[in-house]
């Protein structure tokens, strides 16, 4: 028999960025707010300290901070005629699972998406008529502004901790940032990180071809730095132990140092671990949420936690696969294209390359998640022409290095034995001589890339796994054989002794190599409830009392991270709780 608990007015369901914001904010506007982690409790000191976090065995090859596959996964084809098969490994993307969920073992790259994604249908079809947008492209207006989350935004980069050059403040273009960003009030907290000869290059190649470079922004602090509620951040010691680590110096920003310590000191707030989500559960008529049904994976014990208010805020894929097994909204089928639950999903493209060279010296173990120049001539630049190249959406380029650990980081030219006294020799001559390029890719919404229940296969609960289908389009080739003419041409400016061709992603997607931990949609934002899963303050249209936060409310996805996004949105959708929702609970937007 389920373990009942008392009803409390908030249950959090996931505690990483946006389920530590909501908990923090709403347990100290008074209310009892619960917050339910599936992974173990986490804490810099006892649990990112050296030498331990710096154990590439455990956290890169073994994943040590993800989530476990033997445990969930999901199955994985690229069209409705393939059979969908498990993903027995981690490979394309990385979920998080733990106190701080992948805003843990993040790189801290945040960007600010503007009016050109959340108006995207509407600003193409303006531009380029509306015969321009392939006929199963479903890319939609998000029905938010960038200058409603302008604020929210600004908040977010100051609890994160951003370090960065500002290109746009209040209409005027600054030098050394970005100039096609929005307009923003303020600059961001911190200035950029320290510059690098792999950097330094990069922009000097860009600048000499007519680019636009500027410094990334992200989240290792430049300098120490006290955040808005009073969380120390340490200094970026450059160590290049960033992406799939926790932070040894506190100098990375996280919700499990910027947030959940804050939620924590109130009375009012209940933090659980270990504690997994397996339904939500709705009343009679289906229309109110009166709680979650969760186990406790220490005891195995089957609990029941009521509440007034029911906050969705795990990983984005797992926030889908939760709505779809507690069957709150309708399903979307491609077929006919009704409902929207799994509607939408979308992930990113992009290419690489590396250049050698005999007479410079790139220290790679020098390095951090963010360290990296980066231009933004063919993404949020409007002014760029899509039309000639027949592609919507875009890409960044960048230049740097992120990590030189010795397990991972081999740097050697093409042609090279992949063992032997001839692969040591030119690990020895080529680690410290190399440098990467790179650009992310931006990918559309479409038809048949959508997310479902498997059939078949079932979880460690006995619960249909989250099937996921999903391919690339001419869309996204001709964009990725565009990105790597361009590296081609800044690589080669730089006449590096060799480099490596930038090789487009042209052929099916595969989930084997990781590309990027940044899937978005299938709880999808929308103007109503035929289109979308959530209004624009995150409500679900199906259920008032539910929320959905993070990227799969996204209804496509940038060459951006996203989340600068999802942090604004959790802000914007605290706020609107607590100054309306609460006041008179119900629909923010009438359907």
């Amino acid at each position: 028999m389920a373990k009942n608990f008392p009803e409390v007015d908030v249950v959090v369901v996931g505690m990483g960025w946006t389920g530590g914001i909501l908990s923090k904010e709403l347990s100290e506007a008074g209310l009892s707010v619960v917050g339910l982690e599936r992974g173990a409790p986490r804490s810099s000191q006892e649990d990112f300290s050296v030498p331990h976090i710096r154990d590439e065995l455990q956290f890169s090859i073994r994943t040590g901070l993800m989530q476990d596959v033997k445990r969930d996964t999901l199955t994985i084809r690229n069209n409705p005629t393939q059979t969908a098969l498990p993903m027995r490994r981690l490979g394309a993307f990385l979920p998080g699972e733990g106190l701080g969920g992948a805003g843990v073992h993040w790189n801290g790259h945040t960007w600010r998406w503007n009016d050109q994604e959340f108006k995207i249908r509407s600003r193409y079809e303006e531009r380029y008529g509306k015969k321009f947008i392939p006929e199963d492209m479903t890319i939609q207006d998000w029905g938010v502004t960038y200058d409603e989350l302008e604020p929210y935004y600004e908040k977010f980069e100051r609890v994160a901790g951003i370090s960065g050059q500002a290109g746009n403040i209040q209409g005027k273009i600054q030098p050394g940032g970005n100039p096609f960003e929005a307009s923003r009030k303020n600059g961001y907290p911190m200035p950029p990180l320290q510059s690098s000869l792999a950097v330094d290059l990069f922009g000097q190649a860009a600048t000499s071809l007519g680019y636009h470079p500027f410094p990334m922004p992200t989240a290792q602090a430049s300098m120490p730095y006290t955040t808005p509620d009073g969380a120390k951040m340490g200094q970026c010691q450059y160590c290049g132990f960033c992406e799939r680590y926790g932070c040894e110096a506190n100098a990375k920003g996280g919700p499990h140092i910027a947030v959940i310590p804050f939620a924590m000191k109130q009375k009012s707030f209940q933090l659980r671990t270990h504690s997994w989500v397996t339904k939500v559960v709705m009343d009679a008529d289906k229309k109110i949420a009166t709680g979650v049904e969760y186990t406790n994976m220490q005891t195995g014990e089957e609990c029941f936690q009521p509440a007034k208010l029911v906050i969705l805020a795990a990983y984005g894929l797992n926030n889908v696969h939760l709505m779809l097994l507690s069957k709150i909204g309708k399903p979307y089928d491609p077929v006919t294209q009704k409902g929207v639950v799994g509607k939408n999903y979308s992930y990113q493209t992009g290419t690489g390359a590396t250049l050698f060279f005999d007479d410079k010296i790139f220290n790679p173990f020098m390095s951090t998640g963010g360290l990296s120049m980066m231009m933004d001539d063919f993404h949020s630049n409007w002014d760029f022409d899509r039309g000639p190249h027949d592609f919507i959406g875009g890409a960044t380029m960048s230049g740097g290095m992120f990590h030189g650990r010795p397990i991972e980081y081999h740097p050697v030219p093409p042609g090279t034995p992949q063992w032997g006294k001839p692969w040591k020799e030119a690990m020895a001559k080529w680690y410290s001589r190399s440098m990467s390029l790179g650009s992310s890719g931006s990918v559309m919404s479409y038809r048949n890339n959508y997310l479902d229940l498997d059939p078949t296969y079932r979880n460690a609960f006995g619960q249909p796994m989250m099937r996921m289908t999903f391919d690339y389009t001419d869309n996204e080739r001709r964009l990725s054989i565009f990105s790597a003419d361009i590296l081609q041409k800044i690589g080669k400016s730089l006449n590096p002794t060799i480099m490596t061709k930038p090789n487009p992603r042209v052929a099916p997607w595969s989930v084997v190599p990781y590309q990027s931990t940044h899937n978005t949609g299938g709880t999808i934002m929308g103007t109503n409830p035929y289109n979308s899963v959530v209004n624009p303050f995150c409500q679900a249209w199906d259920a008032h009392n539910i929320f959905v936060m993070g990227a799969s409310v996204f209804a496509h996805n940038s060459a951006y991270n996203p989340t600068g996004p999802v942090g604004a949105l959790a802000y914007r959708a605290v706020d609107t709780i607590k100054n309306t929702y609460l006041k008179q609970p119900g629909p923010l937007v009438s359907a």
